[in-house]
């Protein structure tokens, strides 16, 4: 029995970092399929752009992520087969044992098969206390004989189980080494893509240049916009006391729906009112957990400083992160709060703020919003739509998170905020 309840238990184990890397698969899958419908879109402008070539190299990215989930998800699965292997010739083995031991016992059944063989051996006892103990032993042996019984139905039971399994394990194998041949397939499909749009792209570079300087000088005119419209409302806050709040709420809203959210490290701010407090909190315990901007998209410039895909040495820095998304999609908001701010840039679209907290999210680049200064504000409730660029085939999200402390602003890494 021992021996069943340990091999229960290792294939429990080796059970749970399967399903690990399915979960990983399965995102990965969902990220490619959500770029490759990017790029299907990119496909009715004839002219190769820069966002087209991110877009590439995420789905180069994802596919080679896949091909190394699929070699450890085959790896997982050869040492699977070779753990039932030696689990199928530990049960049998033990079945041997269990066979002889039973042989044994039938054979002593069968010489005591009489009930007055059984009365002659208990009555040519020598005492009453012998007597008894006979009986007991002939009881015991019966008893012993059923359970070895049930122990050789269910060790054979279990044999069978493991045989089908390892059958069902090497049939995945096969299916999984199908999957990583079509996905290198497709790699070399993509690479050839990367290879002839950055020969293209390499042939405007003097316009990529221009268009690099044209869009840092928007870059910086929206972060001014941004920290003008943030240092004004602390300005404004600081007018009106403020008195510290004590009282912890009982309950933290989460995006996802915890019962029990896990402790983070946080700077406790001064706050007028507890749901200050209680969206200050709701909002740093979802750190990893906040829904994204858009429903779908594919990150194409990540938060800090990024090197151009195709011109050299040349670097641009990001505040926060850019998401390619389908056309005019809707902005939404990643948390629960009010709207601080509602900015109109020329030339780069309607800029949203919202006040979780000492937290606020920023979100550019918006065609229209359907919000205005004060409106309360639910997680993915629609802020607004994207910009529509003449010439392009997608739209870009510009996303930032920033953590407001006394009178610094911190701006923080919105990858680390938003769900994988």
């Amino acid at each position: 029995m021992l021996l069943i309840f340990s091999l229960i238990s290792v294939f429990g184990l080796t059970q749970k970092s399967t399903d690990k890397l399915k979960k990983e698969q399965e995102r990965l899958e969902k990220n490619i399929s959500s770029t490759k419908n990017l790029l299907d879109k990119t496909k009715i402008n004839t002219e190769a752009t820069l966002n087209e070539l991110k877009l590439i190299d995420n789905q180069v990215k994802y596919r080679e992520e896949l091909l190394l989930n699929f070699d450890n998800q085959i790896r997982g699965t050869e040492l699977k087969i070779e753990q039932k292997n030696n689990q199928i010739e530990e049960l049998q083995s033990k079945l041997m044992q269990l066979q002889k031991q039973y042989k044994k016992l039938v054979i002593y059944a069968y010489k005591k098969r009489s009930k007055e063989a059984k009365m002659m051996y208990i009555f040519s006892s020598s005492s009453y206390y012998e007597a008894l103990k006979r009986k007991k032993y002939l009881e015991k042996i019966a008893e012993i004989q059923r359970k070895q019984r049930l122990i050789i139905l269910q060790s054979k039971k279990l044999i069978a189980k493991e045989k089908g399994e390892l059958i069902q394990e090497k049939s995945y194998k096969e299916k999984v080494a199908d999957q990583k041949r079509i996905e290198k397939q497709e790699i070399l499909k993509d690479k050839e893509v990367q290879t002839k749009t950055l020969v293209k792209l390499k042939g405007v570079e003097q316009k990529l240049i221009a268009q690099i300087q044209k869009d840092e000088t928007k870059k910086n005119k929206i972060k001014n916009q941004i920290d003008s419209a943030i240092a004004k409302e602390l300005a404004s806050n600081k007018k009106t006391p403020k008195t510290t709040s004590a009282t912890k709420p009982k309950t933290i809203k989460t995006a996802t729906g915890d019962k029990k959210p896990k402790e983070v490290e946080k700077v406790t701010p001064v706050f007028a009112e507890p749901k200050e407090l209680a969206l200050n909190q709701g909002f740093e315990t979802n750190k990893g957990r906040l829904p994204w901007p858009v429903s779908s998209g594919s990150i194409t410039e990540k938060f800090g400083k990024n090197a151009h895909p195709t011109v050299p040495n040349v670097f641009t820095n990001n505040n926060g992160i850019d998401i390619s998304a389908t056309k005019g999609s809707q902005v939404r908001a990643v948390f629960e709060g009010e709207v601080s701010s509602v900015l109109s840039i020329p030339g780069a679209g309607k800029v949203v703020i919202i006040k979780h907290g000492n937290y606020r999210t920023v979100y550019s680049n918006l065609q229209e919003s359907y919000v205005t200064v004060g409106s309360k504000i639910t997680t993915k409730q629609s802020i607004g739509s994207l910009m529509v660029q003449d010439g392009e085939s997608l739209s870009v999200a510009h996303f930032e998170i920033h953590q407001v402390v006394g009178g610094t602003v911190n701006r923080m890494n919105p990858s680390l905020w938003i769900t994988r």
